[in-house]
């Protein structure tokens, strides 16, 4: 009965969540209008396209993972391939990320590919809709004790069906929206129509083990406006929290925390278990709370990320400090030289707090978004394109290099989708308004309220804090331009408590329109700007690109009596390559060195290296404590390990 009535409440409401819009009416700006012409961010993508992509579907060839669908279709013979039943997910997300690279920049060799890999998938598709290879191949061999019994949905937790189904439908939904071809969104439509038949009141009442397909099928709704898809994921997220579980136990799977089933969804409020399926299912409650009404999981949803930003958040933005599980330790348990930070976890960090700033408006979201887009989600990817780094430690004692690929291979496949996605995160539009969020040189088509306006943004940022924008309308009009001040620029290196600049620097950020200081208020974050533009209107704005030093809440162990440093939205670490013997940890950095910047275009790609002057204590053959004063050069956190083994460290010694 109770779910009868959450079915009636969903179809009487009328907010639309394919427009993603809140009580602010705010809509990001997609990805297909936007143009980027920056070199940091352009570079990326390109490498994404280039590089990464076609060694995504080569290592999913090598390994066997489109073999399998091979096998499924009766194409090929054998056996199913892989220790993981999720194997499947790997394919789906590179296509995802090879249909937003193929609408931005064509390539005809590409989209054949694409093109006959669906059709091999859509030929494992059994009669019936249900698509899972190793099942089709040979249900009687379970490739690993995570992938449940020979029957269809014998293990909801573990067996990941409804997972992959998830990242078939945002590959299809993406497919279809680059290309307008149908054949992968039909695959999905049937396999979600069997998933409708199978679960629900009176049928399987389980949640999935992990969270996906909630995303996955409110992305098909927003392509298919077919309703019961939406009501399906937020069945999915009310079935949390009903099984009876050893509430006593400290283990993570026998209590129910690794899947977050402890506790219905609505009841949670600390962050717990397995960090990607918990980022996961927080977008997810954020999406159904864009397509209902203005209470449903909001408040859940804010308490969860102030205990993120708050207790669990890693300066890198990365979260899931815990190996064990790869799962959000206890508060302020966050070490260094063992912290997990999954990759994945990152982009569904990203993937969170973008649906959270499109819920609230507020900036304290896109502020947590670029720190850990900047920090702890591009350190996962080589600046070559074709190596990965899993877990994104903040110390390193020189064992850790990026890998080709995993057994696991999850990471690879969800970078290649973001990378591909990036342009979708700068802007968005809300009454009379639009939004930067994002500082990237780049050119966009922004419709507000049937007003077309063309802005671009010239800047060097991460470089550099001078901000241009230029507006091109074809007849004045009035409305607001909201600038992000971030909030390192505010003397908030993230919101709350947990870290804290050591040297408060109040300032504020100028801003010019052609050329004249304005005033200005800020409201949630943004420098608002409401005004009659014409064409040809051009705002600047100045942030200050300083060196700053962090600290951290003394409740964090790890980092007491030391220090990081930040410059714009950067973090950055030391590397033993560039200091001296390599000895990270003997090297004590005072609070009143002078720290200096320079820009080095011959150095990874081009970066700007802080210097300065630094205490080295070593302990001689007489145990007699020795000081020496050595020159201390740091980079960006994300271009460490390209240079070969090499110690590195995060946090500093003060």
């Amino acid at each position: 009965m109770k779910y009868s009535l959450i079915s009636l409440m969903l179809l009487i409401l009328s907010v639309s969540c394919s427009n993603r819009q809140s009580q602010n009416e705010i809509t990001p700006v997609s990805f297909t209008a936007v143009n980027l012409t920056d070199q940091f961010w352009k570079q990326r993508i390109t490498t994404n396209q280039q590089v990464t992509i076609p060694h995504a579907f080569q290592m999913c060839e090598n390994t066997g993972r489109i073999r399998n669908f091979e096998i499924a279709a009766g194409l090929k013979t054998g056996e199913y391939t892989g220790v993981y039943p999720f194997n499947d997910s790997d394919v789906y997300k590179v296509i995802e990320g090879s249909a937003y690279t193929l609408h931005a920049i064509p390539d005809p060799e590409l989209a054949k590919y694409v093109d006959d890999l669906v059709d091999i998938i859509a030929a494992a598709q059994e009669d019936d809709g249900y698509l899972m290879t190793w099942r089709t191949i040979n249900p009687q061999k379970a490739p690993s004790r995570w992938s449940g019994a020979a029957e269809r949905w014998s293990d909801i937790r573990q067996g990941h069906e409804l997972y992959c189904a998830g990242h078939l439908y945002e590959a299809a939904v993406a497919y279809f929206e680059a290309t307008g071809k149908r054949k992968l969104l039909d695959v999905a439509i049937k396999n979600a129509e069997l998933i409708l038949r199978e679960f629900g009141p009176g049928k399987i009442e389980e949640p999935p083990g992990h969270q996906e397909i909630e995303i996955g099928l409110v992305k098909l709704y927003t392509i298919t406006r077919d309703r019961r898809y939406f009501e399906l994921a937020h069945y999915f997220l009310e079935q949390r929290g009903r099984k009876e579980y050893d509430k006593s136990s400290q283990d993570m799977w026998k209590n129910g925390t690794y899947w977050q089933d402890h506790l219905p969804v609505a009841e949670q409020q600390e962050a717990v278990g397995h960090a990607v399926r918990a980022t996961y299912m927080y977008a997810a409650m954020a999406d159904i709370a864009m397509g209902t009404d203005k209470d449903i999981y909001r408040d859940p949803l804010k308490l969860l990320w102030r205990n993120v930003v708050e207790k669990k958040l890693h300066i890198s933005g990365g979260v899931g400090a815990i190996g064990h599980g790869e799962a959000f330790g206890p508060q302020f348990d966050l070490p260094n030289l063992s912290a997990y930070n999954e990759t994945c976890a990152a982009v569904g960090n990203v993937f969170w707090n973008h649906r959270m700033f499109l819920l609230d408006g507020h900036a304290d979201y896109i502020d947590v978004l670029e720190r850990t887009l900047f920090n702890g989600l591009i350190s996962g990817i080589s600046l070559e394109g074709n190596r990965f780094f899993y877990p994104n430690v903040l110390e390193s004692k020189g064992h850790d290099q990026r890998s080709p690929w995993f057994r696991c291979a999850c990471c690879p496949g969800n970078i290649t989708r973001f990378m591909a996605s990036f342009p979708g995160y700068l802007y968005a539009t809300g009454k009379r308004a639009v939004y930067v969020n994002l500082y990237v040189q780049s050119e966009a088509t922004i419709d507000i309220e049937h007003t077309k306006i063309g802005l671009r943004q010239a800047t060097r940022y991460p470089w550099e804090g001078e901000v241009l924008i230029h507006l091109n309308l074809n007849q004045p009009a009035a409305f607001g331009v909201n600038l992000r001040i971030p909030g390192w620029a505010r003397n908030s290196p993230v919101p709350g408590n947990l870290y804290k600049f050591l040297h408060q620097q109040p300032e504020k950020c100028p801003i010019t329109i052609n050329g004249e200081a304005v005033s200005y208020d800020i409201e949630k974050g943004y420098a608002v700007l409401h005004r009659e533009w014409k064409n040809g209107d051009i705002i600047k704005i100045s942030l200050p690109m300083k060196e700053r030093r962090i600290i951290t809440s003394e409740e964090v162990v790890y980092n007491l009596d030391r220090v990081a440093i930040q410059r714009g939205p950067l973090l950055y670490c030391a590397e033993g390559i560039d200091n001296g013997n390599g000895k990270i940890r003997q090297l004590v950095l005072a609070d009143d060195t002078e720290l200096t910047s320079r820009y080095h275009p011959d150095v990874l790609d081009g970066l700007v290296m802080i210097s300065g002057r630094a205490k080295e204590i070593s302990i001689n053959g007489q145990d007699r404590m020795r000081e020496a004063i050595h020159n201390i050069n740091l980079i960006p956190y994300y271009a460490w390990a390209h240079r070969g083994k090499s110690h590195m460290a995060v946090w500093l010694a003060r």
